[in-house]
């Protein structure tokens, strides 16, 4: 079964070579890897060609563009049914390209969804990763997948019309999920077709990315999802909003009643603790659950602001 593995970079040559490394030492070689970067102004593209002469499967396009775009051209161009995709950033394990291709034995298969571990060293990208990604106890059966770890049919891609090019760098994987779904697309979830991706170490770089996420899903205009239902990102959303709009009710409402004062702290403890308690269970750190509170907050303001740009 020859695979195409196709991936989209733009200024990561702090990573490229890692991944590139990682996806040529596979237990299953990949037939072809196709990078379209999008316009790097650092040493990408020269990293990526002085690896391409050691090895010719790698395939190389510059074309300043979109990350949607650069998905779409490189799956365009690939010359193999089966595609495998992955991010800039991430490093795949040695098993991920046998174990995320070997469900398209079954010809009913037209997707499959792998995982993606997410490295951080420090307490505060341990915190985020609560934050950016999904957590193992979260990957079910209603899983979606993620571009870092994906793979389909070059047919199945044909059929929905690709990822959309017009949400330009956000949220380009979650529109594409939402129309295979619509097509009726079977989906298969292996977990442990693994991929590492790196978390951000620098605190604006996090709430920059939640921002970005946030307007994506606004952009996206995906309120009821057919297998999210009322979980989906927008409604999501619209609870930060209702639980803060209660919060500045609450705040207007005790300047005529002091005793509200008291709710008022009692929330914000709770959701405090909460916020602490929901990291700390993952990460079993107490430094890594003290980020979390700060996180919390952070993250709903960015959230907030990113989804309403998103809309307008």
């Amino acid at each position: 079964m020859k695979t195409s593995v196709c991936i989209t970079v733009f200024n990561e040559e702090k990573s490229i070579r890692r991944l590139l490394e990682s996806l040529l030492n596979q237990t299953k070689k990949p037939d072809q890897i196709i990078i379209v970067d999008g316009g790097s102004t650092d040493k990408t593209v020269e990293i990526i060609r002085h690896l391409q002469k050691k090895d010719k499967r790698i395939k190389l396009l510059v074309q300043k563009c979109s990350r949607a775009k650069g998905r779409n051209y490189s799956v365009e161009i690939a010359r193999n049914e089966i595609i495998a995709m992955t991010d800039a950033g991430c490093r795949v394990d040695k098993n991920w390209l046998k174990r995320i291709t070997d469900p398209f034995k079954h010809k009913e298969v037209g997707v499959v969804a792998g995982f993606y571990k997410m490295k951080g060293k420090t307490s505060l990208q341990k915190a985020a990763s609560v934050f950016l990604g999904v957590v193992p106890s979260k990957f079910d059966i209603f899983f979606l997948p993620s571009t870092r770890s994906i793979a389909f049919r070059k047919s199945v891609w044909e059929r929905t019309g690709g990822f959309p090019e017009n949400l330009r760098d956000t949220a380009e994987d979650t529109v594409f999920n939402y129309k295979l779904i619509k097509e009726g697309i079977k989906f298969t979830r292996v977990k442990n077709a693994i991929v590492e991706w790196g978390m951000p170490s620098d605190f604006n770089e996090i709430i920059k990315k939640m921002y970005a996420y946030a307007k994506g899903d606004a952009k996206s205009k995906i309120w009821w999802h057919p297998s999210k239902k009322f979980a989906s990102h927008n409604i999501r959303v619209l609870l930060i909003f209702l639980r803060y709009l209660i919060g500045v009710v609450l705040v207007i409402s005790s300047f005529s009643n002091p005793l509200l004062w008291y709710l008022i702290l009692a929330l914000l403890i709770s959701y405090s603790f909460w916020s602490f308690r929901k990291v700390y269970l993952e990460t079993q750190m107490l430094a890594a659950g003290m980020w979390g509170i700060v996180l919390q907050y952070a993250s709903d303001i960015a959230i907030m602001g990113g989804f309403i740009k998103g809309i307008i």
